[in-house]
């Protein structure tokens, strides 16, 4: 069976379950106990058109359910933070968070990450924008 298929048909199903199930908790729960605020907060982001964010992932195959993905390639950073104290300054922040995405993009795509920034990197400064463009770790990789 088709999970597109599959989404598409149970995904009002199984949200309507989720907020009723929300709801009677918030009724039946403490509002400061674990249980009573994760229903709060559920109903909450029910409230503020979260929901329709997440029917997305019901209605387009393409998107994810999950995040995993990304949360999981991030976790080096967030265990290096501390260590990362050294950076120097506010200003060196988005520098050390582009060079990062860069690193991780070049792991995701399976690029060696020396090679390209090796092949990148020299004469970088006298590229014009339109050519940098076509530097980006994807592009590389695919003519690489």
């Amino acid at each position: 069976m088709n999970v597109t298929f599959i989404r598409r048909e149970y995904a009002e199903e199984w949200l309507q379950g989720i907020w009723e199930a929300c709801l009677m908790l918030a009724q039946q729960t403490l509002p400061k106990s674990a249980l009573g605020q994760a229903a709060a907060y559920t109903l909450n982001m029910w409230a503020k058109n979260m929901w329709a964010k997440l029917r997305r992932c019901f209605d387009y195959p393409e998107v994810e359910l999950s995040n995993n993905l990304a949360e999981n390639s991030m976790r080096p950073v967030a265990l290096g933070r501390k260590n990362w104290l050294h950076v120097g300054s506010a200003q060196a922040g988005p520098k050390v968070a582009a060079i990062l995405s860069v690193v991780e993009s070049c792991r995701r795509l399976g690029a060696p990450v020396k090679r390209y920034l090796a092949a990148v990197l020299p004469g970088l400064n006298r590229r014009t924008l339109s050519e940098v463009a076509n530097l980006t770790p994807a592009c590389w990789s695919a003519r690489a």
